[in-house]
């Protein structure tokens, strides 16, 4: 044999190079694993911290487009489309966040369920392959949801809400007369046709962009509805993120 045991139960490849040992006993291996699970959760919760923060971002950007745009009456609608725009990239920035913490999220779970449950509670139907999709992305590690469904995801934990708050603004600040820069002469106003002058953005005529935030909002609504079929940890307990 090439290998030889070296003082503290390492291995050497006959070259002078030194290996690190397996552990060799069942004391060790729980050590190992005890370990292994406090880095992943540590990760965990770093990239937890993360998705957070940009949350955080967002609501931050709705409250302050809303001050900004139902404060005074000069202020103009396209504010809130703006923010529209906005929180549609921290989505993104977000949705690629929670792919990586989706990540590690799935290995920390693997332990719980199978291992630290197992400790707790022995049960006899216990997956003895349980390891073996740790061991494959800690080998080569892969995300595991595609974009869309991290944005469906996100859209249906926090940001449809965000959404939700826009679009009745932006229809409160073109609807209604007090919030219009000429609020004393159209004061009963109360015609599409206002409506529609009202939502004007530049040389784009109002109905076009109504059309286009019906469209926009339509894919938000869907996304926010539609429910693939749920695999790994989310059909084990309903406490996910």
């Amino acid at each position: 044999m090439d290998t030889e045991l070296t003082a503290g139960g390492s291995t050497g490849d006959g070259a002078g190079r030194v290996r690190p040992s397996l552990p060799a006993t069942s004391a060790e291996v729980t050590n190992t694993l005890t370990h292994y699970y406090r880095g992943e959760l540590a990760r965990m919760t770093s990239w937890r911290d993360r998705i957070d923060r940009t949350s955080n971002w967002a609501i931050t950007v709705v409250a302050a487009l809303l001050s900004v745009s139902l404060s005074t009456p000069s202020s103009h609608h396209g504010v809130l489309l703006f923010g529209m725009m906005l929180i549609t990239l921290l989505l993104m920035i977000e949705a690629r966040r929670y792919r990586f913490f989706d990540v590690y999220r799935s290995r920390v779970r693997q332990l719980e369920r199978h291992y630290f449950a197992q400790i707790l509670s022995p049960q006899a139907e216990l997956n003895s392959d349980w390891a073996l999709p740790i061991a494959a992305s800690l080998r080569s590690p892969r995300l595991l949801l595609s974009h869309a469904e991290a944005v469906q995801r996100r859209l249906r934990r926090n940001y449809c809400w965000m959404y939700a708050i826009l679009l009745l603004a932006w229809v409160l600040k073109i609807s209604t007369p007090r919030l219009q820069t000429d609020a004393l002469a159209q004061e009963q106003a109360r015609s599409w046709g206002y409506i529609a002058d009202n939502a004007a953005l530049g040389p784009m005529p109002g109905f076009v962009v109504i059309i286009l935030v019906a469209a926009f909002y339509a894919a938000i609504l869907y996304g926010t509805l539609h429910r693939g079929p749920d695999d790994g940890d989310f059909i084990h307990g309903e406490a996910h993120v």
